[in-house]
């Protein structure tokens, strides 16, 4: 399970540092992706496959739309030697990172955000909504 907050620079060459606790639980190779939070998902390859399946279960016309967002710019990633992961133009645009960068870990899959999206995000948690939302879904 993937748990934390973790900082960390892109490199000049526009790579990441994934932290070893991640690194381990990833695997050897993974996916990134877009997620619709202007942030980047970061999945198992089982995890990867379980949404795979999931998405074609389901008909073309309600799951056309998701696949073309999530899988048009998934990109199978390895870390070299160094735990460094290299992060795709087109990924960086979308997600703003130019710099810094924020890891997090939301359970089965990770999250990367630029640090100004992230800490925009932060500001705008609400307690008693996310109650709420908790509350509502019986948890």
């Amino acid at each position: 399970m993937f748990l934390g907050e973790y900082s960390h620079a892109l490199d000049a060459k526009n790579r990441i540092f994934i932290p070893a606790k991640y690194r381990e639980e990833l695997g050897e190779t993974f996916v990134i992706t877009k997620s619709v939070d202007k942030c980047l998902t970061v999945y198992t390859m089982a995890e990867w496959e379980k949404l795979k399946e999931k998405l074609d279960s389901l008909p073309a016309t309600k799951s056309r739309q998701i696949k073309r967002f999530m899988f048009a710019n998934a990109a199978d990633v390895s870390c070299d030697s160094q735990g460094r992961a290299l992060l795709s133009a087109p990924l960086r645009e979308y997600a703003g990172i130019d710099k810094n960068t924020v890891i997090i870990g939301v359970g089965s899959y990770l999250e990367i955000w630029s640090e100004e999206n992230w800490i925009r995000e932060r500001e705008n948690e609400n307690a008693e909504e996310i109650a709420q939302m908790m509350e509502e879904l019986d948890f």
